[in-house]
C-alpha cells in the first residue's frame, strides 16, 4: 500500500497523475502534487494555465480526465463539508445578518425543528470566528451594510465554522483594493496560525503568493519535454517550480526585502516567461515532499515501472529530478533551494498553535 492510500500516513491532499482535457485540448498534463497538514499551498501561473480548473478538480466541482486526487487517503467526490471554499465574489446571503451567515453552516446540520436550539449551540462560536476576523462588532448587520473586505472575513469565517480539513481560496483577495488586500493577507496568517489550517491558495498576484505562502507551486504551459513541438495542444500545464518557504508569517515589511524581490522576480521568469522554456527534467522541484511521474513519451530517460514491483507513490515510475537548474540550463534570477529566507521568517519553527482544523 502507498503512503497516499495508508490513511495513517495519508498527506492532507495528494494529487498523481492527474489530466485534465477538454476535447482535444489538454489543460493539466500530467500533474504530481503532495500536500501536508497545515501548509499553506499557493499556486500561481498564468491566465489560462488550469489554476481554477486545478483548484475545482480538488473541491469536486470537475472531475479529473485521469488521475488521483485524495484528501487524506480517501478519493475525492461530490464536494462536501470536509473541503471549505473562499471564492472572489463573496457567498453571503444578502437576507442573513453577518452572524446568520456564519451559522447557516451548523443551522443546516440539524433537522429543521432543532435549528433554533442550533443557533444557540454554536452562537458563541460563531461570535469567536467573527471576533478572530476582526468584525463581531458588525455581526447584526446585513451584507449590504458591509464593505467588500468586511464580507470576505465573514466569508471565511463562514467556511472555518465547518471546520474544514482543507480551505480552497480562488482568488479571495482580487477584487479588494491594495489597503485592503493587505490587510486581508496578515488576516489570513493569523488565521493560519490559530487553527492550523490546511489551505490551497491560487493567486495571480507573485507578490501575495511570496508573502502568504510556505510553499509557492508554479503551474505553466512554458516547458519542454521529449514528445517535441509536434505535441501542440495535447501538452498542458505542468507543476514547473515547487518552491519551500519557513512554515512562519512574516511581517509585512517583509515585502521590501531584496530577497523577497529577486524570489518574486525568480518565479515570474520560471512560469510566465513564453522564451523560458525548462525540460520537464530540469524543473525546480526543490521542496521536500515534491515529486514527479513521468511518461516515457515525456522524458525518453524515464521507464514504465515493472508490474511485479510497483512504485511506492503509484502506477507510474519516478524521474530523478533535479532541485536546481541543470548544468547546461542558464539559471533564471533571484533566489535558489540555497539562498537566505525572507526576513522574518523562522525555516524551523514549531508547528502552527492553535486548535487545528482535523
Amino acid at each position: 500500500m502507498s503512503a497516499a492510500n495508508d490513511k495513517s500516513t495519508a498527506p492532507r491532499l495528494h494529487i498523481e497523475n492527474v489530466y485534465k482535457r477538454y476535447g482535444g485540448r489538454t489543460v493539466l498534463d500530467n500533474i504530481d502534487l503532495s500536500v501536508t497538514k497545515g501548509e499553506l499551498c499557493i499556486v500561481v501561473g498564468p491566465s489560462g494555465c488550469g489554476k481554477s480548473t486545478l483548484l475545482r478538480i480538488v473541491v469536486g466541482q470537475e472531475q479529473a480526465s485521469a488521475g488521483d486526487v485524495m484528501i487524506d487517503g480517501e478519493p475525492v467526490a461530490l464536494p462536501d463539508a470536509s473541503r471549505g471554499i473562499v471564492y472572489q465574489k463573496y457567498s453571503l446571503y444578502p437576507h442573513l445578518t453577518a452572524l446568520e451567515n456564519v451559522l447557516l453552516g451548523k443551522m443546516l446540520e440539524y433537522p429543521f425543528y432543532r435549528r433554533r436550539s442550533a443557533v444557540e449551540a454554536h452562537r458563541d462560536e460563531a461570535m469567536e470566528l467573527l471576533k478572530r476576523a476582526r468584525i463581531a462588532e458588525h455581526a447584526d448587520k446585513y451584507p449590504n451594510e458591509l464593505s467588500g473586505g468586511m464580507q470576505q472575513r465573514v466569508a471565511i469565517a463562514q467556511t472555518l465554522i465547518k471546520r474544514p480539513r482543507i480551505v480552497l481560496m480562488d482568488e479571495p483577495f482580487g477584487a479588494l483594493d491594495a489597503g485592503v488586500r493587505e490587510d486581508m493577507q496578515v488576516l489570513l496568517l493569523e488565521l493560519w496560525e490559530a487553527y492550523g489550517m490546511t489551505v490551497f491558495f491560487v493567486t495571480h498576484d507573485l507578490e501575495e503568493a511570496v508573502y502568504l505562502g510556505t510553499r509557492v507551486l508554479v503551474l505553466s504551459q512554458y516547458y519542454t519535454d521529449d514528445r517535441g513541438p509536434a505535441a501542440g495542444p495535447a501538452r498542458g500545464a505542468k507543476i514547473v517550480a515547487d518552491h519551500a518557504l519557513p512554515r512562519r508569517a512574516m511581517p509585512t515589511v517583509a515585502k521590501s526585502a531584496p530577497e523577497f524581490t529577486e524570489l518574486v522576480m525568480q518565479i515570474r521568469h520560471e512560469g510566465f516567461d513564453p522564451a523560458y522554456l525548462r525540460h520537464v527534467r530540469d524543473f525546480n522541484l526543490e521542496h521536500p515532499d515534491a515529486f514527479q511521474t513521468l511518461t516515457p513519451e515525456e522524458d525518453g530517460r524515464a521507464t514504465r515501472p515493472d508490474s511485479s514491483a510497483p512504485s511506492p507513490t503509484g502506477s507510474a515510475s519516478l524521474a530523478p529530478f533535479p532541485s536546481g537548474s541543470d548544468s547546461s540550463t542558464p539559471s533564471p534570477p533571484g533566489r535558489n533551494a540555497s539562498s537566505p529566507s525572507p526576513p522574518g521568517r523562522d525555516p524551523s519553527p514549531p508547528s502552527p498553535p492553535g486548535r487545528g482544523l482535523g
